[in-house]
């Protein structure tokens, strides 16, 4: 598999429901919005703590979603990995629900649950019929303030996170290299740190650790709660007030600017690990989204990442792949929305007979020729169709449609922005997409990680890859 994900792939992450907030107005805060066709309403309760509820009722069903605006990159050195084995730890029990307990009743529910931790954020979400609402928020609401950790539960579970480290990075060559390449990329931000932790740092984490990173960061006025589905929002808002409302707010640490320095050369390393196959993946600094009215520079690179990949016919596949027959795959990935700086990335795995280096160099001259030539109008027209089709494809989905409202508020941007990216996304010109790969595909801002395949031992196979690592589930 592809050390990166698809651009469809991320298409579909970026517009889940963004048709959600095409009238939706903006309204001042603590104060629930009125009405409006996008169906989003939303509230602050006294404690800080912000929920929103978008109203379908296509089935009686309902997603509820806890954002907490901390992950990995908010950790610190020696502690790698602490936000994730905090997710564990919330299933192990309060003084009042026992470990194990929370899953089991929301499943008796008829419902599902699980939780996932990102560079950004901490998730928590729930699945459920609309009238068991109330216990999934319940549920929450005492794990919040009330968490056990007891120590015989922190023993076992921080071997299955190392286990899962071993499973899914150190016995993965892909992952293996992702890893290696973030630590490379980025020099000072904390998102060259693993979402999993490095694996000494888990060695030696104790539960002291964990109760202080619950201590710092959950509260209140540190969460977002999403509400999806066939629900009433005034209902919504009391149940959230009755369950949240009494749990006290707490001062939250600074969160200093922590900008990478601009990068000054080219970077590059090899890793070594058991594999079938070599890989190389270049990544360039590109920049994040940060005011989605004024950018325009990032819309251009989400669709030359379009362009390079996604579908049959996109360049890289169509050059190095049908045509060229220089690499058995191909992938670009760039991800403007992220609390941190951003990477424009592309990688390939060599076919047999066919060097990295000269993979890479067929990889640097197809963003090139965008650079020289440009792309034509149908070309564009085409890229813009697919984002325009994963859009309205996900609106079936309840939980990406809370999602993309949970991601952009825990990200520090306004979800009614979504239609205006949109908009800006159907408007980037071929000059624009032009200029940007001019631009920002320089080796200064360049680095290169190539996968050096060791002999696989007898019986050893290759794990399915996880990725460059940008979150983990429980």
């Amino acid at each position: 598999m592809s050390l990166l994900p698809l651009m469809m792939r991320r298409i579909v992450l970026l517009f889940l429901g963004t048709a959600l907030a095409l009238a939706a107005q903006a309204g001042e805060a603590g104060n629930a919005l009125e009405n409006s066709p996008g169906n989003i309403r939303e509230t602050t309760l006294d404690n800080g703590m912000r929920v929103v509820v978008k109203v379908d009722r296509r089935a009686p069903v309902v997603v509820s979603q806890l954002w907490y605006r901390a992950g990995s990159m908010d950790e610190l050195n020696g502690t790698t990995g602490v936000a994730h084995v905090l997710e564990h730890m919330m299933f192990k029990g309060t003084r009042k629900v026992p470990a194990g307990e929370f899953s089991r009743r929301i499943a008796a529910a008829g419902g599902r649950e699980n939780a996932f931790t990102s560079r950004d954020k901490t998730v928590y979400f729930q699945t459920l019929q609309k009238d068991r609402l109330p216990l999934a928020l319940e549920l929450e609401a005492d794990r919040m303030v009330d968490l056990a950790l007891p120590a015989g539960e922190f023993a076992k579970e921080i071997e299955v996170v190392k286990e899962e480290r071993r499973l899914r990075t150190e016995d993965d060559a892909q992952a293996r290299l992702g890893e290696a390449l973030m630590a490379s990329a980025f020099m000072t931000h904390p998102y060259r740190r693993p979402v999993i932790g490095w694996m000494d740092d888990l060695r030696h984490m104790t539960l002291e650790d964990v109760r202080a990173w619950y201590a710092r960061w959950y509260a209140p006025n540190n969460a977002t709660l999403v509400v999806a589905g066939d629900v009433e929002p005034e209902q919504v808002f009391a149940w959230a007030r009755q369950y949240f409302g009494s749990i006290a707010s707490r001062p939250l640490p600074v969160r200093k600017p922590q900008q990478e320095p601009v990068q000054a050369g080219e970077r590059r390393l090899i890793v070594k690990a058991p594999a079938r196959l070599p890989v190389v993946a270049l990544a360039w600094q590109a920049p994040r989204l940060s005011d989605p009215a004024a950018d325009r520079e990032t819309y251009a690179l989400e669709i030359l990442a379009g362009v390079l990949d996604g579908h049959a016919s996109a360049r890289l596949n169509q050059a190095l792949v049908r045509d060229g027959k220089l690499a058995m795959s191909v992938g670009a990935d760039y991800d403007p929305l992220s609390r941190g700086p951003s990477l424009f990335m592309v990688e390939a795995t060599p076919a047999e007979g066919h060097a990295v280096n000269e993979v890479e160099a067929a990889l640097k001259a197809e963003i090139a020729r965008v650079a020289r030539d440009g792309v034509s109008g149908a070309e564009l027209a085409r890229v813009k169709a697919q984002v325009l089709a994963a859009q309205v494809f996900q609106q079936d989905s309840l939980f990406y449609q809370a999602m993309q409202i949970g991601e952009w508020i825990t990200l520090g941007l306004d979800y009614r922005d979504q239609q205006t990216r949109l908009e800006r996304l159907k408007a980037v010109s071929a000059e624009e997409v032009q200029a940007v790969a001019a631009k920002f595909f320089v080796d200064d801002r360049l680095t290169v990680a190539m996968l050096d395949p060791q002999p696989l031992q007898e019986g050893e196979g290759v794990h399915p890859q996880s990725g460059v690592g940008g979150g983990h589930v429980r």
